[in-house]
């Protein structure tokens, strides 16, 4: 009789301890995994950009290397649509990367007319 009164509590035990389990799961947020190269963190950048700033991103114009292994992304985003689409206003935006992609910051570095040049 023993055994059986046992089984019930340490089946009760399991369930507890596989709640307690989940519980703590969901209260971790998702590791970012580590960008695999220069395209992956520009997509990555582009992404949380976009999300953030709720603009369209037209392109990434720069994507480096930094010293401790996480990545500085220039973003092209359009800041203004306007017809014709050569009078559109866009801006670059610098966004930094943490090694394991998490976005560290990000600032507007240039704002300009689609149509001008860099001279």
């Amino acid at each position: 009789m023993r055994d059986a009164d046992a089984a019930p509590e340490a089946g009760h035990m399991a369930e507890h301890s596989t709640r307690q389990d989940r519980s703590a799961a969901r209260r971790r947020p998702p590791r970012a995994s580590e960008p695999s190269g220069a395209g992956e963190a520009a997509e990555r950048a582009a992404s949380d950009l976009a999300k953030l700033i709720d603009r369209p991103v037209e392109g990434c114009s720069e994507v480096s290397p930094t010293d401790d292994g996480g990545w500085l992304v220039g973003v092209d985003v359009v800041e203004v649509s306007r017809i014709p689409d050569t009078t559109s206003l866009l801006a670059t935006y610098e966004v930094e990367l943490a090694e394991d992609g998490s976005m560290r910051r990000y600032r507007r570095t240039r704002r300009y007319v689609r149509g001008s040049a860099d001279i």
